[in-house]
């Protein structure tokens, strides 16, 4: 029992495989990715002002009066990403704030993070803007219902 590989122990792999499936389902149905990079943008904006970084014994200080602006911008970024996975409705709202903050963070906070901040920040946001909900099963149903049937070459519906 101690040495078995572990997809042998019975009802193990149907556990993981029940959560990996849950949680494909819960990701599937929001912006999961745009919550992701957005959340991942905050990092490096409020990491970087308040790290000493020493390149070959020489002290880099990047602590300046970016590190209001900065703790400020990331702390904001990360609550959007987390508000795309909570609350998809707001999909928009958070993606313009999150381009605008991301943007604002440039000047402000030491090149947005290195640039990291930018790039992920840019990314989340453009794709929290365009994330759309998938149909329910109802509105395909509907739509494929109502739709008419024509063959190539004709104008109009088919007579059936």
């Amino acid at each position: 029992m101690i040495n078995e590989p572990f997809g042998t122990r019975p009802g193990l792999r149907d556990r993981f495989d029940g959560r990996r499936r849950r949680f494909r389902t819960w990701r599937g149905g929001r912006p999961f990715w745009a919550g992701l990079f957005m959340f991942s943008a905050g990092a490096p904006i409020i990491y970087f002002p308040y790290v000493h970084i020493t390149l070959e014994g020489v002290p880099v200080a990047l602590s300046t009066t970016a590190g209001a602006a900065s703790l400020i911008i990331g702390i904001l970024l990360m609550t959007l990403g987390i508000t795309l996975w909570f609350h998809q409705q707001v999909r928009v709202f958070a993606g313009v704030a999150g381009l605008l903050l991301t943007l604002v963070s440039f000047p402000l906070a030491n090149f947005a993070g290195l640039f990291f901040g930018l790039f992920f920040g840019l990314v989340g946001g453009s794709l929290a803007c365009a994330w759309e909900p998938s149909p329910s099963g109802a509105e395909v149903e509907h739509t494929a219902a109502s739709a008419p049937v024509t063959s190539p070459g004709s104008e109009g519906p088919q007579a059936g």
